[in-house]
């Protein structure tokens, strides 16, 4: 399956609907189940420890004048790449199916984003995630299909947490804006490490920050120009609706109003480059 965000980079530049509809659609990842993971024990006490990843994050994740988070990937400490390695290491170890539904999609998320930053702290210079070439072939660029962690004896993908498990199980829209590509025009890594108690709050914060942030929404004479998000996982916001009217749910009124006079999507864009912190 193509990953997610590795599909030849189509979406790159802002282009008409006609010219992105079809070919990004075909090749965008479904939300296909892996039943394995389907388990889950609501009677379950355990809590997993996210605070190693949101100390992290407090300490390289950089809030941008542009409102774009960047993260200082030089500024890593050794120590704290061994922190962060601690960490990931405690989650695969971890019995996820052993654990109540809310902890489950908040170590799913973490993991996912912790993943991906040991895997840009592992290749320094790259201009983007998609130089990382560690899936194989051609036409598959990136890391999404690499195998990068063992958890209960699985051996697990980026496609495999994001499309596999956090997309098929939850069918929430709003995962989209916390599972973070290490790209400019990926929603932002979220300031702090998913929990439970803060799970429904961060997912509202995200989405209203992503569509009020012109690189999710931008409205223009000759309609919307939407991140390609919206494109390539349009199924995924049909419980809201559709596109459009999950932008109005998560829009504040100036915006909302003016998507509502808009006259249809005008297209469709991505900024690939790295979310690396200047200096």
């Amino acid at each position: 399956m193509m990953s997610r965000r590795a599909w030849l980079g189509l979406a790159a530049l802002p282009r008409p609907v006609a010219a992105q509809g079809g070919l990004e659609a075909l090749f965008a990842p479904r939300a296909r189940l892996w039943p394995r993971w389907s388990g889950h024990d609501e009677a379950a006490t355990h809590s997993v420890d996210h605070a190693p990843w949101t100390g992290f994050l407090r300490r390289y994740r950089r809030p941008g004048a542009d409102g774009i988070a960047r993260v200082d990937y030089a500024g890593v400490t050794p120590a704290d790449r061994q922190a962060l390695e601690a960490w990931l290491s405690g989650l695969a170890a971890t019995r996820v199916t052993a654990l109540r539904r809310d902890e489950q999609f908040c170590f799913w998320v973490n993991l996912y984003n912790g993943l991906t930053m040991r895997t840009v702290l592992h290749a320094p210079g790259v201009a983007s995630i998609r130089d990382i070439n560690l899936s194989g072939g051609i036409f598959l660029r990136g890391p999404w299909d690499a195998q990068v962690v063992t958890v209960e004896g699985e051996a697990l993908t980026l496609n495999d947490i994001e499309h596999r498990i956090l997309r098929p199980i939850w069918r929430e829209p709003r995962v989209h804006y916390v599972v973070n590509c290490a790209s400019l025009g990926c929603p932002d890594l979220p300031e702090e490490a998913l929990t439970p108690a803060r799970r429904e709050a961060m997912l509202a914060a995200a989405a209203r920050a992503y569509v009020a942030h012109p690189r999710g929404v931008t409205v223009r004479p000759d309609g919307l120009l939407l991140s390609a998000i919206y494109n390539w996982f349009a199924a995924d916001f049909e419980p809201d609706g559709g596109v459009v009217p999950h932008l109005l749910r998560h829009a504040g009124p100036a915006q909302a109003a003016a998507i509502r006079t808009a006259p249809g999507i005008a297209g469709y864009a991505y900024d690939w480059a790295l979310n690396r912190a200047a200096g």
